[in-house]
């Protein structure tokens, strides 16, 4: 979570020795973070690297990495094999409709054993009476022809209710796995955008850290220079050297935690993971349009591309259904065939056949009602699904806008909080200069600032997760994402970077 890298850069400062050496060593504790999620899990978490990497860095927009994602994300690559694979059982069920046209043709030398036919000397002399002369001398039992032969197939249903019904399957879940693959986009628009964001805010952390860093190191050397002209106490100057340390700490601990989110983002989009990258784009903000439960609602059951994919399910076993009910009707096929045949190079007469077929089940009954039962129950499951679902989008969408309702408030807050912590830091400022006070109210001063900016990139961070997945929940992530982040306007556009 980005909460635990925020947290890296929140200092509380307390007075004495023995609470600066423990905050020094507490970094170490503080960089320990979960694993990354990766590709055996959950595909959208991998993708195929077209590329390798080159030298030079890659600018990446925040529009270049959903189009990458979108082309090559493993997650969306899977989806759309599957759709690829029911276009092909469709094709499969149209060619039931349509006629099957075989034409061969054979050219062959064949030898008789007319012995092994049952021809033998016995039988021929049976058959001398029918020759003038009687049987011709030196008739052999093993004879030769030559045989050219052509024929034409033909085969045709006419008429099949199951054939028509499981057309009308494979069309509906043809359309269900369309749906599935556009969920399957939608996931990939909110990953990649979701990692972008991540990225950006944990590069906001690392600006943070170092800028903590540089003026704690000023910091240290007025108190360094402060202790040899005999003016503060060597304490002071301890404390900034521990106070310098413990911030080198999270300002590694973030600029690692930045490098993984960027590796992250690379692996979901196809960019080699040795691949230097430079995000072009700041974090957006901008303020969403009101909108009521109802509205959004409305959007998803239009959009909702899972919602879709149960509707066409519905309609796909329903045709199963269909499809076992109409076994008990009789089919009508017909075909036949013609072939021309020409032995010894004597051409002899065609031949043909013509013939339908009617097929009228019997004794099947056992069978076919256990089939209806099975289509029927899964059936009555889908619809079940369908239901919930309904449901479930009114939860995502509730819930949803209220997120989304939270966390624009608690930016308000956050950019709030910056101001008075940077009008007091600059009234500590003033004081130290004024020798009023030394620099410990001034470093806690400095820490406050800090996490009031942490607290401000986390509030924009989770406002733009928020809207995303609002839109996400209306099922227009894919086209929309840009209009509920709001385009990015230069330095105005992150409230964090207003200093």
């Amino acid at each position: 979570m980005i909460a635990t890298r925020h947290s890296l850069v929140r200092r509380v400062v307390t007075p004495g020795v023995a609470a600066l050496l423990a905050l020094a060593g507490a970094g170490t504790m503080l960089c320990a973070q979960a694993p990354n999620p990766t590709s055996a899990l959950n595909p959208f978490y991998g993708s195929i690297t077209l590329r390798p990497a080159v030298d030079d860095a890659l600018k990446l927009s925040l529009d270049d990495a959903v189009r990458r994602g979108l082309d090559n994300n493993l997650g969306l690559k899977e989806a759309e094999a599957g759709e690829k694979t029911l276009k092909a059982e469709r094709l499969q069920a149209l060619q039931n409709f349509l006629p099957i046209i075989n034409v061969t043709g054979s050219n062959g030398i064949y030898q008789h054993d007319l012995v092994a036919m049952g021809f033998g000397p016995g039988t021929l002399k049976m058959f001398s009476s029918l020759f003038p002369g009687g049987m011709p001398a030196g008739v052999s039992l093993i004879t030769k022809d030559d045989l050219t032969q052509g024929t034409i197939q033909y085969e045709q249903v006419l008429f099949s209710g199951p054939v028509i019904a499981g057309w009308k399957a494979a069309g509906a879940a043809q359309r269900a796995a369309y749906f599935v693959k556009m969920s399957a986009r939608g996931e990939v628009v909110q990953q990649v955008a979701t990692a972008y964001l991540h990225a950006i805010a944990a590069s906001s952390e690392v600006d943070n850290a170092r800028a903590l860093e540089a003026e704690d190191r000023v910091l240290l050397e007025h108190a360094h220079a402060e202790h040899v002209a005999g003016t503060a106490a060597n304490l002071d100057e301890l404390r900034a050297r521990v106070q310098l340390q413990a911030q080198q700490e999270a300002r590694l601990a973030a600029e690692n935690a930045l490098q993984k989110d960027l590796i992250l983002l690379k692996r979901e989009i196809g960019i080699a993971p040795g691949q230097k990258i430079v995000l072009t784009d700041p974090a957006p903000y901008s303020d969403l349009a009101a909108q009521t439960p109802a509205e959004v609602r409305a959007v998803a059951y239009k959009s909702r591309q899972d919602y879709q994919n149960l509707q066409n399910q519905v309609v796909e076993f329903r045709a199963l259904r269909q499809a076992y009910r109409s076994q008990r009707l009789p089919s009508l096929s017909f075909g036949g065939y013609y072939a021309v045949s020409k032995v010894n190079g004597v051409p002899s007469r065609g031949n043909f056949a013509m013939q339908g077929s009617l097929n009228i089940p019997l004794f099947r009954e056992g069978k076919l009602r256990g089939d209806i039962q099975t289509a029927q129950a899964n059936l009555n499951s889908v619809q079940a699904q369908l239901d919930d679902l309904r449901a479930r989008i009114d939860e995502q969408v509730r819930s949803a806008l209220l997120d989304v309702g939270a966390s624009r408030k608690l930016v308000q807050v956050g950019r709030s909080n910056v101001d008075l912590a940077r009008q007091a830091l600059a009234d500590e400022m003033d004081r130290v200069n004024a020798g009023v006070d030394d620099n410990l109210p001034l470093v806690v001063a400095q820490a406050t600032l800090a996490a009031a900016e942490s607290n401000l990139v986390e509030s924009l961070y989770q406002y733009n997760v928020s809207k995303l997945a609002l839109a996400r929940s209306a099922g227009i992530l894919e086209s929309q994402y840009r209009e509920y982040l709001g385009e990015p306007s230069g330095q105005n556009s992150n409230p964090a970077s207003q200093k």
